[in-house]
């Protein structure tokens, strides 16, 4: 057995990757993981992730399976599972080796690989598209717009696509507290990445400053939620259900 330990990071697993490729190594016979993983006879190989590698990668897999299959592999791999480099090393695999046509290559649910990363990755996708709805922003002192968000998967990535879109000429901020990693959109500019707890000590007073016009709406908008409220009809276990307990943490209209 042949264990390619990498980053927890996309870059890091797709260069594994490209390196089981480029030695030439036997699938069955061979592991990626992030985690130290150290098994009787085994060989471990080291991966330091590469950014070239990376991109070919990246090139191959929307090449060959299309850019719908491409965001699954993505958002099962920005799960917090330990088995998720390998089920996406094993199901690449498969794709490439039967030649899988684009859009189907998380079809076939039988192989335990194929079904590990479905899984992942829907699990992933659901509390994406949570996020995308009970992200709530606040508007500092300073005019930036703040977010403070703490998912499970590591999505940050995919809603800064998203906002970025849908807000392009704003100054912004999503932070992930979990990870503290900040998500930084500059108006009219591209966004990026911060990662860093030296960072968020650096910023954390200035999150806490908001605006008067915040904190006007914010009270208008907690007094329309209680005023829409029907108390007879209230139900604790339906609202939980639609909207979890972890997600109410950081909407206003539940502080």
């Amino acid at each position: 057995m042949k264990i390619y330990h990498c980053e927890d990071s996309l870059e890091g697993i797709f260069t594994a990757i490209y390196n089981t490729y480029e030695d030439h190594c036997i699938i069955r016979d061979t592991m990626v993981t992030t985690i130290e993983e150290n098994l009787l006879f085994s060989e471990s190989v080291e991966v330091i992730p590469d950014p070239e590698k990376t991109v070919k990668v990246i090139r191959t897999l929307k090449r060959r399976f299309g850019e719908e299959d491409y965001e699954s592999l993505c958002l099962a791999l920005s799960s917090p599972k330990p088995e998720k480099a390998q089920a996406v090393y094993r199901t690449i695999a498969k794709g490439l080796s039967e030649k899988c046509p684009p859009g189907h290559l998380l079809d076939v649910m039988a192989d335990t690989y194929v079904n590990q990363t479905f899984s992942l990755a829907r699990g992933a996708g659901n509390e994406y598209h949570h996020l995308k709805g009970f992200t709530r922003f606040e508007e500092l002192e300073n005019t930036i717009l703040y977010s403070k968000i703490a998912p499970k998967n590591n999505i940050l990535t995919f809603l800064m696509v998203h906002f970025a879109d849908r807000f392009p000429m704003e100054d912004f901020l999503v932070f992930d507290a979990g990870r503290y990693l900040f998500g930084i959109h500059p108006a009219g500019k591209p966004w990026y990445t911060l990662q860093g707890k030296d960072a968020w000590e650096r910023v954390q007073s200035e999150t806490e400053k908001l605006s008067t016009a915040e904190l006007h709406y914010r009270e208008l908008f907690r007094s329309f939620c209680h005023t829409i409220a029907i108390k007879e009809r209230e139900n604790r276990d339906l609202q939980r259900n639609m909207l979890p307990l972890r997600f109410q943490e950081y909407m206003v209209e539940f502080r």
